[in-house]
């Protein structure tokens, strides 16, 4: 059975490293919708301030309007008896509580579409990511291109100052390609401190 004949809600998930076009992916899916007259709402986190404060925007400039939300909990207000989808970008930057708002909106009937980086710098799962992974009805990993060797990058490399950031640096750092690079397994680096 296609899911998407039905007339249950489902989740989706758009995911891999940073530059592999999640978001991208992510907006064409919502242009998509404006071509079958969806009602949808798009959200996204108040950190991600990168490119706009009140738009979904790819590294290639296309972009939509969102509502910025600091907590998953904050979805439900929005929420109309028209709405038909609900869309949210870079779900890594959540709290554990959008798991549920997720969970609960697709029960209700509607059609959710996660995007998100699946790994942080250190090439460790984002919970999140993997949580919303888990409960998904259809998951997306993209590829981006390593910029080292040009083989499929599967790794967000972060650089500082020309040099691969340390282990123990905190994890969240909102950044584009001025901090980040993509990289596949073999040319992707973490340096540890007192280690050469």
């Amino acid at each position: 059975m296609n899911y998407y004949d039905n007339k249950k809600g489902w989740i989706e998930v758009i995911t891999g490293p940073m530059f592999a076009g999640k978001t991208e992916e992510l907006l064409r899916r919502v242009k998509r919708m404006d071509y079958a007259k969806k009602n949808y709402i798009v959200f996204k986190p108040v950190i991600d301030n990168r490119y706009s404060k009140d738009e979904v925007v790819s590294h290639n400039k296309k972009k939509t309007g969102a509502i910025n939300i600091q907590h998953g909990s904050e979805i439900k207000r929005h929420i109309k008896p028209s709405t038909q989808a609900v869309v949210i970008d870079e779900v890594q930057f959540f709290d554990e509580s959008l798991i549920k708002y997720v969970q609960e909106l697709a029960d209700s009937g509607l059609r959710v579409i996660c995007a998100g980086l699946d790994t942080d710098f250190k090439a460790e799962p984002f919970e999140m990511t993997a949580k919303l992974m888990a409960v998904a009805e259809d998951v997306t990993k993209l590829t981006a291109i390593c910029c080292k060797c040009g083989d499929a990058a599967t790794r967000t490399q972060r650089i500082i100052d020309g040099v691969p950031a340390y282990y123990d640096d905190p994890v969240i750092l909102v950044g584009a390609n001025d901090s980040y690079e993509a990289r596949c397994r073999t040319c992707h680096e973490v340096l540890f401190r007192g280690k050469k």
